[in-house]
């Protein structure tokens, strides 16, 4: 069965425009035909349509399942933009189906690619929820500024909490994959089963040693994604299958 976006769902019983084109005009489902539905917060919804307008397709709600995620830990992933668009695109594809939560665009200093399209990206998570029946839509976030990034996750001032222990309050733990050949364990072996995770992937060219430098300050350990050189796109979906991996319920 064909899921179904629908983020208004509590206060709207019908389709969005596209959605409802796709439902009446592509699909061709009609009048009394049940549909899956979806508020990208968790929650399915067994409905019937009761008016196909290709246009604004009206449905009544028969049932609702809220649904767990399969993993119990909330995963953000921080990677810089890749010069071919298409590579982000792909990653952004597969790291939806996996399970990420958020992504956060990350322009750094050896970045190439210094704009994007995030409604294009918002389409592509959308389309790759729908696919793989997912009713969890990651948050997607503006191109962030790596220092901007760091002053987000900096630790709060309080003296008595200070860089990791601030960090093992919140239960977070924070990464930083790089290539150097610094002193770093590897992920799946950093990795805490049931702490939150935010991995930062860096460009084409890695991190700046000033950027290491400064996320290592910040409370981020450095990490491995094993013994191959990977692409920056491979990179985003081995670093979000792992923790998804070792966290799944």
């Amino acid at each position: 069965m064909y899921l179904f976006y629908t983020p208004d769902i509590e206060t709207s019983h019908f389709l969005s425009e596209e959605e409802s084109a796709h439902c009446v005009r592509v699909l061709r489902y009609d009048r009394g035909d049940e549909i899956l539905l979806t508020d990208g917060r968790g929650t399915t919804y067994h409905a019937r349509i009761t008016n196909p307008h290709p246009r604004h397709c009206e449905f009544e709600v028969l049932s609702q399942e809220k649904q767990e995620k399969t993993h119990n830990i909330y995963l953000h992933v921080a990677i810089a933009p890749t010069k071919n668009i298409e590579r982000l695109e792909w990653m952004v594809e597969k790291c939806t189906e996996i399970g990420v939560d958020e992504i956060t665009p990350l322009l750094c200093r050896f970045s190439e690619r210094k704009n994007l399209r995030i409604d294009r990206l918002e389409k592509i998570i959308l389309s790759a929820a729908k696919q793989s029946l997912t009713p969890y839509l990651p948050k997607l976030n503006e191109l962030t500024d790596f220092g901007m990034l760091m002053k987000m996750y900096k630790p709060t001032p309080n003296p008595s909490l200070k860089g990791r222990e601030l960090d093992e309050v919140r239960g977070m733990d924070k990464f930083i994959a790089h290539c150097y050949k610094d002193e770093k364990r590897e992920l799946k072996d950093a990795l805490r089963k049931g702490r939150d995770v935010l991995i930062l992937i860096g460009p084409e060219g890695d991190f700046s040693e000033q950027e290491v430098e400064m996320a290592i300050a910040n409370g981020f350990v450095p990490v491995g994604l094993g013994r191959s050189r990977l692409r920056t796109e491979t990179a985003g979906v081995v670093a979000c299958h792992t923790a998804v991996l070792l966290n799944e319920d």
